[in-house]
């Protein structure tokens, strides 16, 4: 009798272990469903937004508080502008920068550091991942931002394809959070993968092949319609805020430097989007993407009188064929983007931006006084018309600021001028806005925290298989 009841006692602790041992394994089974790892995340910067070094010596052009006027950053000047390099080379993002007895500012540091601390994610090397590098990884992709646009697309196509040879993962895919300009080309390399823009005026395409590499764009500020600050630039030199930066043995940021890089010329707002006024607040059509505008309105560094003091006589004789190029350029690069109309091929697209600052949204263009030349107005500042009549700071900032980050329209961001049904070229998921500067986005923690979450939820949602 007691070896039967010992018998069934233990039938009986086996029939009710059995149950709890079984709910311990789909609970520990749902944990590690929940924890999966996260996809790799790309974090592009921004136009500035990595360092420069000398490729022989190492040594560092940008960001350098002190530098010699052998240091020039500028470009040197050939007809094809896809064809324009020099020994500088792009070996990490900036994260921080110190100008003389200034604190130090952040750039990217933080956002990275938050990243890790806050997201999870562990930053790993390019060149030797770890056997951990296919997961809950950062990988910062660091590019010469001066180059043409659709060179960094694709670079960062081969160097995904080198990090999926060397992690023995060729179907691996990633996540990428991009500020400014980076938005764009991970726009063009979802787009079009690792091909070159459409020859001519052949109509542009988008083949999707980077939906084989990404899962989800996050882009902080990008324009997307580019931004008239650009032409600002090209005509005037390129300025922080609204300060001139020409400082010497500093940067050298005079109008001839900027003509020389393709990139700004590629963040010229869009075909059909620049708003234009004239002395009588009327909207008037310009092309600027014609060299023959330039000239017109005295844009052109070309016909400056101190160009030729600047460049070499062979960089003089391909500078109109250079002009002329990367202007076609330029508006082809806005034309493939604009070609997606709407579609996402798979990749869910995330617009996070600013919208409680304003930015510049259009240009005033006028005769001066005696009608003898003409005049461009970047900023709100009030003239007199050719009859006398006062045109104000006001009237013009009515017209000339727009709501954004400071730098990007929040029409830009959101790509939504000309197109039906408000449906912009590419699309968003969602869009969200917080009030912060454009330089500051990605160092806000609302924006770092938004975003870590929003990736959570992707891996979440995609580990249930939805």
């Amino acid at each position: 009798m007691s070896e039967n009841f010992s018998m069934n006692k233990r039938r009986l602790t086996t029939s009710l272990a059995t149950p709890a041992r079984t709910a311990l394994f789909i609970l520990a089974l749902s944990f590690s469903l929940f924890a999966q790892a996260k996809n790799p995340l790309i974090f592009i910067p921004g136009m500035t937004g990595s360092e420069l070094r000398h490729k022989d010596s190492g040594n560092k052009i940008w960001f350098k508080t002190f530098k010699s006027k052998s240091e020039d950053i500028r470009l040197p000047i050939v007809a094809d502008p896809t064809k324009t390099h020099d020994d500088l080379i792009a070996t990490d993002v900036v994260r921080s920068v110190r100008i003389a007895v200034f604190p130090v500012y952040d750039v990217y540091g933080d956002f990275i550091d938050s990243m890790e601390t806050r997201g999870g994610y562990h930053e790993e090397n390019w060149d030797t991942p770890s056997a951990d590098g296919w997961k809950d990884s950062l990988y910062v992709f660091a590019y010469d931002w001066r180059l043409d646009n659709v060179g960094n697309a694709r670079l960062l196509i081969k160097q995904l394809d080198a990090l999926r040879a060397k992690l023995n993962k060729p179907e691996l895919k990633f996540d990428i959070v991009a500020h400014s300009m980076g938005g764009l080309i991970s726009r063009y390399a979802a787009m079009y993968g690792d091909a070159d823009l459409a020859v001519g005026h052949t109509k542009p395409q988008p083949t999707w092949a980077g939906a084989e590499y990404f899962d989800n764009i996050v882009m902080l500020g990008t324009p997307n319609e580019g931004s008239a600050l650009s032409l600002d630039a090209l005509v005037n030199g390129y300025s922080v805020g609204n300060v001139r930066v020409d400082l010497p043995f500093v940067q050298d940021s005079s109008k001839f430097l900027v003509f020389t890089i393709p990139a700004v010329y590629e963040l010229l707002p869009a075909p059909g989007t620049l708003k234009v006024y004239d002395e009588k607040l009327d909207s008037v059509p310009v092309d600027i993407y014609d060299p023959k505008t330039w000239t017109k309105y005295g844009w052109n560094p070309i016909d400056d009188k101190e160009f030729a003091d600047q460049f070499s006589l062979a960089e003089r004789k391909a500078a109109p064929a250079y002009f002329a190029a990367i202007l076609d350029r330029a508006r082809r690069w806005h034309e493939a983007l604009a070609a997606g109309n709407g579609d996402t091929g798979g990749i869910s697209f995330y617009v996070v931006g600013s919208d409680c600052r304003t930015a510049l949204d259009s240009i005033f263009i006028y005769r001066d006084s005696d009608g003898s030349k003409w005049r461009t107005a970047f900023r709100p500042n009030g003239f007199r018309r050719s009859d006398g009549v006062r045109i104000t700071d006001d009237d013009m900032k009515k017209l000339m600021l727009a709501p954004g980050d400071g730098i990007v329209t929040k029409r830009s961001l959101e790509a939504l001028t000309g197109r039906a049904g408000g449906k912009p070229a590419f699309g968003s998921n969602a869009d969200k806005f917080f009030c912060e500067s454009h330089n500051k986005l990605a160092g806000n923690s609302q924006v770092q925290d938004y975003v870590i979450g929003l990736l959570k939820q992707k891996t979440a949602t995609a580990n249930n298989g939805n």
